[in-house]
């Protein structure tokens, strides 16, 4: 018995279906840290709720972010290393998303001690933020050293041994609208920022 001949004509046609298939499928970002199962549905970590006080001596709180994704990071105004390098890359975001109002950004000071409202203030100024779509903060040290190490999955802490006497971080961590953390990027590094504005349009246009 004979093989049913295929058509070469047929594999050229199927590569080109599967090929646009796959081009017409959404990326779609993953969802990082544990998850539990509660009568059969996974439920993803999320970020807690918090309190904290911006620039303008108001609360800020997760509800200041509802309906909205964002991005958050950690510093500290006098630091000598990676913070200004950081902040510049962070500029790059603002700049790109500071009229939509789906997004923001949420900078936490871990120098409480220091960086009081009005440093935080004259720091602002001094990047050119305007409007409400950048919030810095600061509040208790130990909640803020915990919601960076056991939320956003960060190092936040004191260490004599550090340069300014704290290490942190120096990742940008992309939230999205139920408080998930969907990106871990090199605040740094000017192509990992490049990424994560294109993983924000990723999830911006998530069902």
């Amino acid at each position: 018995m004979k093989k049913p001949i295929v058509s070469p004509f047929f594999y050229l046609l199927f590569g080109i279906v599967a090929l646009f298939s796959c081009e017409n499928t959404p990326r779609k970002l993953p969802i990082l840290g544990e998850r539990d199962f509660v009568n059969g549905d996974s439920v993803y970590h999320s970020i807690p709720d918090f309190k904290f006080i911006n620039q303008d001596g108001a609360e800020v709180s997760n509800k200041t972010f509802e309906g909205k994704i964002y991005v958050s990071d950690f510093f500290f105004t006098t630091c000598p290393t990676i913070c200004p390098v950081m902040k510049k890359q962070m500029l790059r975001v603002y700049e790109k998303f500071k009229e939509n109002s789906q997004v923001g950004i949420l900078s936490h000071s871990i120098d409480p001690r220091h960086d009081s409202v009005q440093v935080l203030r004259e720091y602002v100024t001094r990047l050119g933020v305007k409007g409400n779509m950048w919030q810095f903060v600061t509040g208790e040290k130990d909640k803020i050293y915990e919601i960076g190490e056991k939320s956003y999955y960060v190092t936040a802490g004191e260490d004599s041994t550090a340069a300014g006497g704290i290490i942190h971080s120096g990742a940008f961590i992309l939230v999205d609208k139920k408080r998930r953390v969907r990106g871990l990027y090199d605040g740094t590094k000017e192509e990992d920022v490049t990424k994560l504005m294109k993983d924000m349009d990723v999830l911006l246009n998530e069902k």
